[in-house]
């Protein structure tokens, strides 16, 4: 007989068979994929982040025995908060963590999957956290005018490329993600603006500098058509050195090689902000040209331009 059939029960008749169905497979009862479906504003970047962060929530859920969001108190998302802190991670990490929490949890109560919403006013443990770095005038100079010698044997593309990067992420303040997204239609060089497609695909336009201009006017002119090849894609901006889109670790191994000192991208952008309200903009402009929902998260940086200005008078003022 084969496997997958078998004698009838009681209620067969005549003895004859019955088949064996397969019992499918309970349904995700923490509906990750949903609720990933659900982030259509959500940059690709985000809906990750927040699939990491929910990821490893359930993890810790799982050794608790929570099988289902239904057994998720306030006590236990408090409980993995202090958990987060124990583990020493900078209080911006948990923040973020517990805002993709309360983003799931909510999104659970609204779609009628939880009777309510156990994340309703979860917050993080108060301290003070990390101010951005902000390089130095020296740092500057090496990275956009006088790179060591590491990059000596560059070849004119490749140092075109990196000139042009380099100037958007201090000169404009965009992200690593907002460079490598670029496609030509977004840069207008005659009016010296680039439209940025920033998080939840929000769109600011962005003053180019006049070093960006020229080192985007050197690129395409030169460098660029040095690395395309038969497959590279036409619109976008910026190439690798295999022809393809230029990525996030393409833009960290090229920092770390113009850098004086280990640099992450973002530490541009940071400075690129201070540098503006050390020259007197005003928080408002810096956060559109940057890009923030918030204006809270802006004003990390009027703490960053004081202590400069405290470091300045300390360092030069007779009487300080």
């Amino acid at each position: 007989m084969s496997a997958a059939r078998c004698r009838a029960g009681p209620s067969g008749r005549h003895g004859g068979t019955a088949t064996v169905r397969a019992v499918p497979a309970p349904a995700d009862p923490w509906s990750l994929d949903e609720f990933s479906a659900s982030l259509t504003s959500a940059a690709p970047a985000t809906v990750k982040a927040y699939r990491t962060d929910l990821t490893s929530f359930l993890d810790w859920a799982g050794r608790l025995g929570l099988e289902s969001p239904a057994g998720v108190t306030r006590t236990v998302l408090r409980r993995y908060i202090a958990h987060l802190t124990t583990r020493g991670l900078a209080r911006r990490s948990i923040a973020r963590k517990a805002s993709s929490l309360r983003r799931y949890f909510g999104w659970l109560a609204r779609t009628g999957r939880l009777p309510a919403d156990p994340s309703a006013g979860l917050s993080v443990p108060g301290g003070s956290g990390r101010l951005p770095r902000v390089l130095r005038d020296d740092e500057i100079t090496a990275v956009l005018d006088a790179p060591p010698a590491t990059t000596s044997d560059d070849p004119p593309a490749i140092r075109c490329r990196d000139d042009a990067v380099l100037e958007l992420l201090y000169g404009s303040g965009l992200r690593v993600s907002e460079v490598c997204g670029l496609v030509r239609s977004d840069l207008d060089l005659d009016r010296r603006r680039v439209t940025v497609w920033g998080k939840g695909s929000k769109q600011r336009v962005v003053p180019l500098s006049a070093p960006a201009c020229d080192a985007l006017d050197q690129w395409f002119g030169h460098g660029r058509r040095e690395l395309a090849t038969a497959a590279s894609p036409a619109d976008v901006v910026f190439l690798n050195r295999r022809g393809n889109r230029l990525g996030p670790r393409d833009v960290h191994r090229l920092l770390d090689r113009r850098a004086p000192s280990p640099t992450h991208p973002h530490a541009l952008r940071h400075t690129f902000a201070t540098h503006l309200l050390d020259g007197g903009a005003d928080l408002r402009s810096v956060q559109e040209m940057l890009g923030h929902a918030d204006l809270s998260t802006t004003q990390h940086y009027t703490h960053v331009s004081k202590q400069r200005l405290r470091t300045v008078v300390d360092a030069t003022h007779p009487r300080a």
